[in-house]
């Protein structure tokens, strides 16, 4: 799956439009061959105006093109178990999947592990269904090979913990409690708890999340991936100890996006809430966050959403991680208010640019902007320790304030170039 980014030429904000076709406007092989699937198992397809919240506001013209997002199947939340094949653990030994297919677990379980290992084509559906499942040094599922996993939640409540120290599977450093090397696809109708003694859910491709209320508490990183997150649905109550969602390759600073068009985000963080290496892109939901950092990547736009934030450090940070844009926020729509601690903080900081094109920003802060090549104010309501104003201060030192209609370099291109995909 590929996530093109695109020129934000302007903002257009219309309802609905990314998510609600991202599933019709894919003609792909791989698009094909999951409706093939999908036929196969006859599964049930909940319209995606279930789905996604129908009062969403979705920019079709945002830095991530949202329209090769998700497929249907991805936004698939329940699935006719017929034909599926129940996966019955033992306790203390690892339960191997080799081939393609849908596998139910249910009942309880300690230091058992579900493994796949299945082909570069294949397709694997888990499906928990009342599953209490408790391990002291591996992962609950750790995916070797496939083409993707779905990991779907019935209409209950399943509980999968890792509780010591992760055991590394030869060069392979596992530590999350799904631990994946390939795509995962959460999507579903229940509850998955999540403890761990490392990070919650870790691909070390895409993670894409369409559904299913996730509580997660966890050492490390709650949800973590290599190129993307990307959550259509779904509800999170997260306690981290280090970031709430964490997107970063090690090796290539050119992928790691956030990509959000729905949700309820409940996220409390010792470090960051939500974090990019690249873009962070939200389209819609509703987020309470409570962090260090609340929202941060190179490049953040926000096109809708409810925010309340509280920060000790910056509620909304673009800072230089990747090398492919320099670092811009882009404000154009929301609902959005952040209260900031004492001390050396920021409600909005740019290491670029900023700037306001619309939404509601309602700001408490000894310091509510800095920014270091420039701001623009374009419209939307500004209310900043309980008066409404139209300036963009500046906390750093020798930056300035550009007029209105200026524009500079940023404003309506990607600074450092843009990428067709990963």
């Amino acid at each position: 799956m590929k996530i093109t980014k695109i020129l934000f030429c302007g903002i257009l904000v219309c309802s609905l439009s990314a998510c609600s076709v991202a599933a019709n406007n894919n003609d792909t092989n791989e698009d094909v061959q999951e409706e093939v699937v999908q036929e196969e198992v006859q599964q049930e397809t909940a319209s995606t105006q279930e789905i996604i919240s129908t009062t969403a506001n979705v920019s079709s013209d945002g830095i991530i093109d949202a329209t090769d997002a998700f497929t249907e199947r991805d936004l698939q939340q329940t699935v006719d178990l017929t034909n599926a094949k129940t996966l019955t653990l033992t306790n203390g030994e690892d339960t191997t999947i080799t081939e393609e297919g849908i596998y139910v677990v249910s009942g309880e379980y300690s230091n058992a592990g579900i493994v796949v290992e299945t082909t570069d084509d294949a397709k694997v559906q888990i499906v928990f269904d009342t599953a209490t499942i408790t391990n002291t040094s591996k992962p609950v599922v750790y995916v070797k090979n496939a083409d993707k996993v779905f990991i779907t939640t019935t209409s209950s409540t399943s509980t999968l913990k890792v509780t010591g120290t992760f055991v590394a599977d030869g060069t392979t450093n596992l530590d999350g409690v799904i631990f994946s090397k390939d795509d995962v696809i959460v999507n579903g109708l229940g509850t998955l708890k999540i403890e761990s003694s490392g990070n919650g859910i870790v691909s070390k491709d895409d993670l894409k999340i369409t559904g299913s209320t996730l509580d997660i508490t966890c050492v490390n990183n709650a949800l973590e991936a290599n190129d993307s997150v990307l959550i259509a649905d779904g509800t999170f109550n997260i306690q981290s100890q280090d970031d709430g969602i964490h997107v970063e390759n090690n090796d290539d600073n050119t992928v790691g996006d956030v990509y959000i068009c729905g949700g309820t985000f409940n996220i409390t963080a010792v470090d960051d809430a939500i974090h990019a290496t690249t873009y962070l892109q939200v389209d819609d939901g509703t987020f309470t966050l409570n962090a260090v950092e609340a929202l941060e990547a190179t490049y953040v736009q926000i096109n809708g959403g409810n925010y309340t934030i509280s920060a000790s450090d910056d509620g909304i940070n673009a800072t230089s991680k990747s090398t492919i844009c320099t670092p811009q926020i882009d404000i154009n729509g929301g609902e959005i208010t952040i209260s900031m601690g004492q001390g050396d903080t920021d409600a909005i900081d740019s290491n670029g640019y900023l700037y306001v094109n619309g939404g509601t920003l309602d700001i408490t802060a000894q310091s509510p902007f800095d920014y270091d090549l420039g701001a623009e104010y374009n419209g939307g309501t500004m209310i900043v320790n309980g008066q409404e104003t139209t300036q963009i201060t500046n906390q750093m030192m020798g930056g300035g304030m550009m007029q209105e209609g200026m524009g500079g370099p940023g404003f309506g291109q990607q600074p450092g170039g843009f990428r067709p995909g990963h």
